[in-house]
């Protein structure tokens, strides 16, 4: 048995003339309808969830989700779970639960970048690509995996790389796990090494997210750490550095005992300690930043908030 959770997203989307634009109108057997064969590929199992547009999901929500994950998976006849999903926050949800859950048994989250209104909507065809990938037994031990447009990508390292397109989502520099090929289930790649999960009861909140970029200074820095926020990511620009005027509001982080982590807006590549000059990661480095390796911005986030909600010094998590 796959269980479909439905969580909502531009896949259970229509156009609503009143409101001018898109919103959530379809529950999980609505979408299910459209979907010629599914019920071929396996048997199914319904769980609607909620109907939430990607920016709507938020840090309890996302944990919520994963504890629902999770119980469903603690079933003996359940083989697979399917979780429908905004693709705004996709990315953030499938990497939290890569990271904190773990399980032999396939999970794979999906979506649509076109509503039911839409000409060549493709919810349809990601959530049957989903569920056969969720029925195949290749997928076993694979961990948390992303289906859209027959690609298959892992949790750990997929992002949506385009606004709209069809073929947003990628894994830059690494490409796709798999693909779905006439209905095969095809993994060309490993993962590269196996995932950490980190235990947690909850995660832990606020944790900010301050992008530099040029002449940035550290008003953002300072109004979060009065705010109370736990922790604090900077998408650095490169290798991991930021403009000299940022460094003090580092400092006055570092200095309050709350984790500064520097990870890069590149979407490519890992940070590290190479530049010396003001604002480099050398610099950084040395105050008692820490450096989030080849994470995304969103995922050092994630991460901050598993290792200070299970009580683990960070480094432990993210360095390395």
């Amino acid at each position: 048995m796959i269980v479909l959770i439905f969580t909502g997203g531009t896949i259970s989307m229509r156009h609503d003339a009143a409101k001018g634009g898109a919103v959530p109108a379809l529950a999980g057997r609505d979408i299910m309808a459209l979907v010629p064969g599914l019920e071929r590929i396996a048997e199914l199992e319904v769980d609607d969830f909620g109907s939430y547009p990607g920016p709507h999901m938020t840090g309890p929500l996302m944990w919520s989700l994963r504890g629902r994950i999770a119980q469903h998976l603690a079933r003996a006849e359940v083989e697979g779970v399917v979780i429908t999903h905004g693709t705004d926050s996709l990315e953030e949800s499938a990497y939290l639960v890569a990271r904190s859950l773990e399980s032999e048994k396939p999970i794979v989250f999906t979506g649509a970048m076109r509503t039911s209104s839409d000409l060549g909507w493709d919810g349809p065809a990601n959530l049957g690509g989903a569920v056969r990938v969720a029925a195949s037994s290749a997928a076993r031990g694979f961990g948390v995996l992303v289906v859209m447009g027959d690609r298959i990508f892992s949790g750990l390292d997929v992002t949506k790389a385009h606004t709209h397109m069809l073929d947003a989502f990628e894994s830059p520099g690494l490409g796709p796990l798999g693909v779905i090929d006439d209905g095969e289930v095809i993994f060309r790649r490993a993962l590269p090494e196996p995932t950490i999960v980190i235990s947690a009861e909850s995660l832990a909140e606020p944790i900010d997210l301050v992008y530099a970029c040029a002449g940035a200074d550290s008003r953002l820095l300072d109004a979060s750490l009065a705010s109370g926020a736990l922790g604090l990511v900077v998408a650095g620009m490169g290798r991991g550095n930021v403009p000299p005027e940022m460094v003090p509001g580092v400092e006055r982080w570092i200095g309050e005992g709350r984790p500064v982590v520097i990870a890069s807006r590149s979407l490519r590549g890992r940070v590290g300690p190479t530049y010396g000059y003001p604002g480099g990661g050398r610099r950084l480095y040395e105050l008692g930043a820490i450096f989030s390796g080849s994470r995304r911005p969103q995922q050092a986030r994630i991460d901050l908030m598993l290792a200070l909600g299970a009580g683990i010094d960070p480094r432990e998590v993210l360095e390395g």
